[in-house]
């Protein structure tokens, strides 16, 4: 069923709509998408013709008139009080289940995420919308057959993760056209929780995902003073964490947070998305192929150099720095597994605290105490550590794109895995289930379009694998065909052949897909 306003049409969900989709919410929202929208498609164009100025042999590097170099002295506004401390933040769906696991987690704050890991069926996005506003007021509740859920006394700061940029909401029609899904997810989330969180003591804090230049900073920046301005909001009340999971953006680091400045909170290292980014941009070139994703870890140089600068930039400007996701979960079934899933976020986040980071970010409650266990230890009773201004880090462009990594190789069985994951994930997401624990990995969008990128960017260079045979599509195929017999015996309702037609295209395709959502995003129910 759709229903009409003045120009914007949409389609009802089963649940919640009428709460979310109120004639005010939606003309706010088709007000920013009419504004803001033309932008956003140019920005959008841009990326295309970098992306072939790259294919061409242009490198990246730093801005050639840097910010620094105009003034070293700004900094990005205080923190407010609640959003000073993030030593650990726990990130999930937009979903109400999560939200109050999440909340009651004893991580400082939780990012609500309605990008990588929620698939936007529309039932999902409305509910997701409605489950914030509920958690915002702290009304939310949850039931199953076994249990009820409900919001305890103290709960972490909630902020939330729209949609990138190049996504758009096909079930909400302005003028006729899809409107941005970013600008809709940040509108609806603004319209009707601003002044409420304000009114608690908090504010609107998010997260902004796959941004490529300063210049789509900036759009955002002026979304965000519109937004202020048409709701009366005090100006500088929203606070956005940049998440630096693009390649191109790991050079402007500087400039991203100059054009944010009055509503900047910090940058976070989006680990995955950072690696799939490295491959889709040098896709061209045979000579930047990345192995096994297992052999692609934090501490290889290139991602070394990526967030050493991160830290040095931010604290600079006095901004948090926030360490990445680690993709291990815990399994409560399997004590080995779960003893070696614990070690490897425990260095993984003493690695981070101890580089200086702020905080970081997990998937899971139970890994909360193993992260805070780690920061507490180098921060103590303080809220950060943007004293530590890491002088001695010196980055170079080709410290960043230095791709060797030590002992790293393209082995059949990093093939499986990657096929193993994008079948399994894609049918997930497909399923309505954005967030999937795969071999006690937490996967997500962005580690699946690892997996797949990487089997386009070897079968068309035709990578030679251990045993110096090359990596072919019969290949690929007889390996698919494999893995889907096994898939199946487990999962056999799984929707598995579409899964499979989506990954054949990324995979087996001349032209290689911007992002996987966009291909399967026509297939979602």
């Amino acid at each position: 069923m759709t229903d009409a306003y003045a120009g914007i049409q949409i389609t009802r969900s089963t649940d919640h709509s009428d709460e979310v989709l109120t004639p005010q919410a939606l003309n706010f929202v088709a007000e920013l998408h009419r504004h803001f929208n033309p932008e956003r498609e140019r920005l959008l164009a841009d990326r295309s013709q970098r992306q072939a100025r790259i294919d061409g042999g242009e490198m990246p590097d730093f801005l050639p008139n840097p910010i620094e170099s105009r003034d070293s002295n700004w900094r990005v506004a205080p923190a407010p009080p609640d959003f000073d401390d993030r030593r650990v933040e726990i990130t999930g769906p937009a979903e109400p289940k999560m939200l109050i696991n999440a909340l009651n987690s004893g991580a400082s704050v939780f990012m609500a995420d309605f990008e990588d890991s929620l698939s936007p069926t529309w039932d999902n996005v409305v509910t997701g919308h409605w489950a914030v506003c509920e958690a915002v007021r702290r009304r939310l509740t949850f039931r199953t057959d076994e249990k009820a859920y409900a919001l305890s006394d103290n709960v972490a700061t909630l902020c939330i993760r729209p949609r990138g940029w190049h996504l758009v909401e096909s079930h909400v029609l302005v003028d006729g056209a899809p409107i941005g899904a970013a600008i809709f997810d940040f509108g609806i989330w603004f319209f009707h929780n601003a002044r409420e969180l304000l009114g608690r003591g908090s504010g609107p804090y998010l997260y902004l995902p796959k941004l490529e230049s300063h210049l789509e900073a900036a759009l955002w920046n002026r979304i965000f003073v519109a937004a202020q301005e048409g709701l009366d909001i005090p100006h500088g009340s929203i606070r956005a964490t940049v998440l630096i999971e693009t390649i191109l953006a790991a050079f402007e680091m500087d400039e991203i947070l100059f054009e944010l400045r009055e509503h900047a909170a910090g940058l976070n290292a989006g680990r995955w998305d950072y690696i799939f980014s490295i491959i889709k941009k040098f896709r061209s070139r045979s000579d930047m192929i990345l192995p096994d994703r297992s052999a692609v870890t934090m501490t290889v140089p290139f991602m070394r150099a990526y967030t050493a600068l991160m830290v040095q930039t931010c604290h600079r400007r006095g901004a948090h720095a926030i360490g990445g996701m680690s993709a291990f979960i815990p399994s409560r079934r399997d004590p080995d597994a779960n003893e070696r899933a614990l070690a490897a976020v425990r260095a993984d986040k003493q690695r981070e605290s101890t580089d200086g980071f702020d905080g970081t970010w997990v998937a899971h409650p139970d890994l909360v105490p193993v992260a805070r266990e780690a920061f507490d230890a180098i921060l103590a009773d303080r809220p950060n550590q943007k004293d530590r201004l890491r002088p001695d880090v010196r980055v170079t462009p080709g410290d960043l794109l230095d791709l060797a990594v030590p002992g790293g190789a393209v082995t059949e069985a990093g093939v499986r895995a990657n096929i193993s994951i994008g079948l399994s994930y894609l049918a997930s997401w497909l399923a309505g289930n954005g967030a999937a624990a795969i071999n006690n990995l937490m996967e997500d969008a962005a580690t699946a379009e690892i997996s797949r990128s990487q089997l386009w960017q070897w079968r068309s260079h035709a990578a030679p694998l251990e045993d110096g045979s090359p990596m072919t599509a019969e290949r690929y195929t007889a390996i698919r065909d494999e893995e889907l017999v096994r898939l199946r015996s487990f999962l056999p309702d799984s929707p598995w052949t579409d899964a499979a037609a989506v990954l054949d295209e990324l995979v087996l395709s001349d032209d290689f897909a911007e992002f996987l959502t966009l291909s399967a995003y026509p297939r979602l129910g």
